[in-house]
């Protein structure tokens, strides 16, 4: 029998982000090879307050992050949401 590996990754939150998240970072652990396209999934899923934006954008290791991009453990991951000026 195989062992399951599971995979810790921590989302840090910004502006509305961090409301929706009730903290400014939340700690996830998945079963799985996680895309970017994944982490937008399982993240609407669990925080549907997130659908309602109209775009946001993530950023790995302090660069911005396609859909396609693969997660890897102890990646710094960034929920960024649009930002308004003023």
């Amino acid at each position: 029998m195989v062992a399951e590996i599971k995979m810790k990754i921590t989302v840090l939150g910004f502006g509305i982000a961090k409301e929706i998240f009730g903290s400014s970072e939340i700690h996830l652990e998945v079963n799985d090879v996680l895309d970017v396209r994944g982490l937008r999934v399982l993240l609407e899923g669990k925080y549907p307050p997130l659908t309602k934006l109209k775009s946001y954008m993530y950023a790995i290791n302090e660069e911005y992050a396609e859909d396609k991009q693969i997660i890897n453990s102890g990646d710094e991951i960034a929920l960024i949401p649009p930002v308004s000026g003023g």
